[in-house]
């Protein structure tokens, strides 16, 4: 019986599994470093794309128990002028919603799930890889390292099949690149966390706004009950006076303090962004990173999926978006063809082109471009968005951005290329 071994218990490596399981595969390994999985992180949005995908592997329901459809997307200038407001998911066309999740809860739905299907057992938490090399037969050989309490264990393995999910310092995309370096940083930061709210001092719509050098991103992600709110933030400033790379921890704790200053007085559709953040849970700092596109994610029986294989910038709703779509991919690509080293270049043929594009788009802004159009062209403000920029060049922004990810209404509402295949074997 053919293994499957995924590095990573995140987005992209339990939809893998849960995939590569619909589709036939019953031996599947998902060794996550961490002890367990927990409900960390903030807010993000999964496009209409990726939802039809989660459909498909029958985790919907359960995941919108803990979501909020999305069903507007507002740009705003920093001077409170409406850049343009566009209807989302079921309001735009689209056959799925779109949703805005907190990370925890997507990783707990999927890992519930995994578990269920799987077996407990399928997903082993407290594992790090330490090494991988390929083996003459072009099957990888795995090095772990098991951590149980104060004791240590080392272990070697020989999976057929390797998928490396194990984030943006990948230990599998290391060994593949060796030499590469660190993610580049592009000297801004990233400010996020999650704020509880009530549901009168906060939209049900999700906005983005600022000029071409601070933004703020606000959107509600669940709805506890008791008249309240989770919402989601994330902010964006250059790191004024700092290195060319960034040092330290990448999830740092700081007080809202640092960085409230820089946002007081911006408040758009009636929402208030120092009052979200003064309600904040917690606030952390992260350098604004991606990684540089790869000629090749796969070697023999080794590849890669979500951000190991393509860590983008945050923009767009396309990190966990495309992370989801990967693991259907791989897992369709492992049903047509019987060789593991076909199935992975299939894979990769249909991915990594259309993500090496989009993580290029992201550098320059995505969609979210028009805020900087608007602040360039406008920086005072402006009354009718449309003397700045006409209607026609925001309708071309936001339709070439959506047919570079695939997530455009007509070619998501033809469903999901990867159906529901049966194994053929390997």
């Amino acid at each position: 019986m053919t293994h499957i071994m995924i590095t990573g218990g995140g987005i992209a490596g339990l939809t893998a599994a849960l995939a590569l399981h619909a589709a036939g595969f019953e031996r599947i390994t998902v060794v996550e470093t961490a002890r367990e999985i927990q409900p960390v992180g903030a807010g993000l949005n999964i496009m209409p794309n990726a939802v039809r995908e989660l459909d498909a592997l029958g985790v919907l329901d359960r995941l919108e128990e803990r979501a909020v459809r999305t069903r507007e997307l507002r740009y705003y200038h920093r001077s409170g002028g409406l850049i343009s407001r566009e209807p989302r998911g079921l309001g735009a066309g689209y056959h799925w919603p779109q949703l805005s999740v907190h990370r925890g809860d997507l990783q707990l739905t999927l890992a519930e799930a995994v578990r269920a299907r799987l077996g407990k057992s399928a997903l082993v938490s407290g594992v790090r890889v330490t090494g991988v090399e390929a083996l003459p037969s072009r099957r990888p050989r795995i090095q772990l390292e098991h951590r149980d309490g104060g004791r240590r264990g080392r272990a070697s393995l020989e999976p057929d099949v390797l998928i490396g999910a194990d984030g943006i310092r990948s230990t599998v995309r290391a060994a593949l690149n060796p030499g590469e370096g660190e993610p580049p940083w592009n000297g801004l930061l990233i400010w996020r966390g999650v704020s509880r709210m009530p549901a009168s001092r906060i939209g049900t719509f999700m906005f983005i706004a600022g000029d071409d050098r601070q933004k703020a991103v606000v959107y509600p992600i669940h709805e506890p009950g008791g008249g309240e709110v989770l919402v989601n933030w994330a902010l964006v400033m250059p790191a004024e006076g700092a290195d060319a790379t960034f040092r330290g921890d990448w999830n740092r704790p700081v007080p809202v303090t640092k960085f409230l200053g820089h946002f007081e007085g911006w408040e758009f559709g009636g929402v208030s962004v120092p009052e979200v953040l003064r309600a904040a849970e917690a606030a952390f700092e992260y350098p604004m990173v991606d990684r540089d596109p790869l000629p090749c994610w796969s070697r023999g029986r080794t590849t890669l999926i979500g951000d190991a294989a393509h860590a983008m910038y945050p923009v767009g709703s396309n990190g966990a978006t495309q992370s989801i779509v990967d693991g259907r991919a791989l897992a369709h690509a492992m049903t047509r063809y019987p060789d593991p080293v076909e199935a992975l270049a299939a894979y990769e043929g249909e991915r990594r082109p259309a993500m090496t594009e989009l993580q290029r788009s992201n550098r320059q802004l995505g969609p979210e471009v028009v805020i900087s159009l608007a602040h360039q062209r406008a920086p005072r403000g402006f009354t009718d968005i449309h003397e700045v920029i006409p209607a026609a060049e925001l309708a071309e922004i936001a339709s070439r951005y959506a047919a570079t990810g695939a997530f455009d209404p007509e070619t998501v509402n033809q469903g999901s290329p990867y159906g529901r295949a049966v194994r053929r074997g390997l």
